[in-house]
């Protein structure tokens, strides 16, 4: 059996609570744009979260005019990416907090030096890395090993295309079969399923009303094992290493 060599991390609301924050934001501009295009229906940022999660923001916004059935040019949607990414990084800059004590588990992870550690997120390479500045989680893991769907392929995409796992693992030179995965959405899990790597499905940060049902939702899109609590994380990886899931 392969050994695990590499964790991919989630960024949004795996390592940091950032999805209410930046859906807020979200929101603000996604109103603006329905307005623009004379659609009456609105967004608060709860509502866009729960339709959206694990999509970054071009993601949404394809969504979006496939859902309302209007039209946006390239050079408008751009538009619309580099203000979400302003807007989105000074909220995170001002109230982003980690993950429920991920960083305990991260700095165990780092002292213990068995396994390398990368970001894989559908976010914005910008936002990506100022939200795991913010935290200080940046000594944890190297600047050209945190990826984005966004920013980091020659073709921007999203989650739940496996792209971004792939290049990645391309990047680094690794196997599906050497990594595992940490995600928190159907998006981002669907996403490392189809890349073909085993996943942890994270539901610590959603409230707990939702969690049974987000744990039933990241088993659906994969994901061979749950975590409710990061202490959780060693036995989780535990039972991948040893084959039992």
């Amino acid at each position: 059996m392969p050994q695990i060599t590499t964790l991919l991390f989630d960024c949004d609301n795996t390592l940091v609570l950032s999805e209410e924050l930046a859906f807020e934001a979200c929101a603000e501009l996604a109103n603006e744009i329905l307005s623009t295009h004379a659609i009456p229906d609105r967004y608060t940022g709860p509502q866009l979260l729960s339709e959206f999660v694990g999509q970054n923001f071009r993601g949404m916004m394809v969504s979006l005019q496939k859902k309302f059935g209007y039209a946006m040019d390239d050079a408008e949607l751009e538009k619309y990416v580099s203000r979400e990414e302003d807007q989105v990084i000074a909220k995170l800059k001002a109230a982003l907090k980690p993950c429920v004590g991920v960083d305990a588990e991260l700095e165990k992870l780092a002292s213990a030096g068995k396994y390398r550690m990368a970001v894989v997120s559908s976010s914005a390479l910008r936002r990506v890395q100022a939200s795991i500045d913010k935290v200080g989680q940046d000594k944890y893991f190297k600047r050209d090993e945190v990826f984005s769907a966004a920013t980091s392929l020659p073709k921007p995409t999203s989650k739940p295309d496996p792209a971004i796992y792939l290049f990645a693992m391309e990047k680094m030179g690794l196997k599906a079969e050497e990594c595992v995965a940490i995600e928190d959405s159907r998006s981002g899990a669907t996403a490392a399923f189809r890349a073909g790597i085993k996943t942890v499905g994270y539901v610590g940060s959603y409230e707990p009303e939702k969690e049974e049902q987000m744990m039933e939702v990241l088993r659906d899109a994969g994901c061979v094992v749950i975590m409710k609590d990061w202490k959780e994380f060693p036995d989780c990886l535990k039972k991948i290493e040893a084959g039992e899931v």
